[in-house]
C-alpha cells in the first residue's frame, strides 16, 4: 500500500507540475507563447486559454485524494482524451516526430497515476466510507 501511495504521490506531482503549474507560469510569464502552440496545430487562439484553464482546474482535482471518486474518474477521462488528441493532432500537422509522441508519455504517466490512486486509496466505497 504504501508504494502505492509513494509512486502515486511522484507520478502526479509530475502531472501536476507540467499540466497545472506550467500552463499557469506561461499564460502569467510569457502570455505571447501562449497561442502558438494551437495555432500551429490550427486550432482557434482561444482554445489555448480554455485548454489551459481545464488544465490547471484538472490538475488541482489530480492533487485532491478524497474527491468522490466520478470526479477522478472525469479528470482522468479528460486528461486522457486531451493526450489522445494531442497526439493525434501533431501527427496530422507535424507528422511522426518527436513532438507527436510527447502526449503519448504524459498519458502513460497518467494512466500510472490512475492505477496507483485506486491501488492507494481504495475503489471507492473505501472513499465514500472515509468522509
Amino acid at each position: 500500500m504504501k508504494k502505492h501511495k509513494i509512486t502515486f504521490w511522484i507520478v502526479t506531482t509530475l502531472l501536476f507540475l507540467f499540466e497545472g503549474v506550467m500552463p499557469l507560469a506561461t499564460l502569467l510569464f510569457a502570455p505571447d507563447l501562449v497561442a502558438a502552440g494551437v495555432v500551429h496545430l490550427d486550432y482557434p487562439e482561444y482554445f489555448a486559454y480554455t485548454l489551459i484553464a481545464f488544465k490547471i482546474l484538472g490538475a488541482i482535482a489530480l492533487m485532491i485524494p478524497r474527491l468522490p471518486r466520478p470526479v477522478k474518474e472525469w479528470t482522468y477521462a479528460g486528461f486522457g482524451f486531451n493526450f489522445i488528441c494531442a497526439a493525434i493532432s501533431h501527427f496530422a500537422v507535424d507528422g511522426p516526430v518527436g513532438d507527436s509522441f510527447f502526449p503519448f508519455i504524459i498519458l502513460a504517466l497518467l494512466v500510472v497515476s490512475y492505477i496507483t490512486y485506486f491501488k492507494a486509496y481504495g475503489t471507492g466505497k473505501e472513499l465514500a466510507m472515509a468522509h
